[in-house]
């Protein structure tokens, strides 16, 4: 949808991240390993987002890794990762393997960005996800949220207090 120069942004589209306090969109996209997976698949247990620019950047690459090294510290409070970029699942399931990943690549692939889109953190000029958190209940619903710039890896620390904050049970 084009006029003139300027693309025309869909009403359902959001300008900026959802908002904590907001019900995360629910969503099924092909992943790595398979099957396809989403939201459901989480329900009634904290979920962590993780959109991400691109498989096999430095940043992103030490980003996963990391997340990958605390995936225990998430499960002590029952959370589930999902791990969100614009790449194909060739893509993604070559770097999950080099990396050793233990946790779900989901791509946003076809239509490209449509779910980061949805979420509010997709970088047009660039096509691709913006490098951003969120932290879901076991409601749905955001709690927490953050984007960084493409070059910070944003860490673990944030996401551990907002399921901290979440009042679970920690195991």
């Amino acid at each position: 949808m084009k006029r003139g120069t300027r693309a025309v942004r869909r009403a359902s589209e959001p300008r900026t991240p959802l908002p904590a306090g907001r019900r995360a969109p629910d969503f099924v996209l092909p992943a790595v390993p398979e099957p396809p997976t989403g939201l459901g698949a989480l329900r009634g247990r904290p979920v962590i987002l993780v959109f991400y620019p691109a498989d096999w950047s430095p940043v992103c690459g030490d980003q996963l890794a990391l997340y990958n090294e605390v995936l225990d510290e998430f499960a002590r409070y029952r959370a589930g990762l999902l791990a969100i970029s614009v790449d194909g699942l060739w893509c993604h399931r070559a770097f999950a393997s080099a990396r050793k990943l233990r946790f779900p690549l989901l791509s946003d692939f076809e239509p490209k960005g449509r779910l980061a889109r949805r979420y509010g953190v997709f970088r047009r000029r660039d096509g691709v996800a913006e490098r951003a958190l969120f932290v879901l209940d076991g409601l749905g619903v955001i709690r927490w949220r953050e984007v960084s710039p493409p070059a910070v890896n944003p860490g673990a620390d944030g996401i551990l207090r907002a399921l901290a904050g979440l009042g679970g049970e920690r195991g």
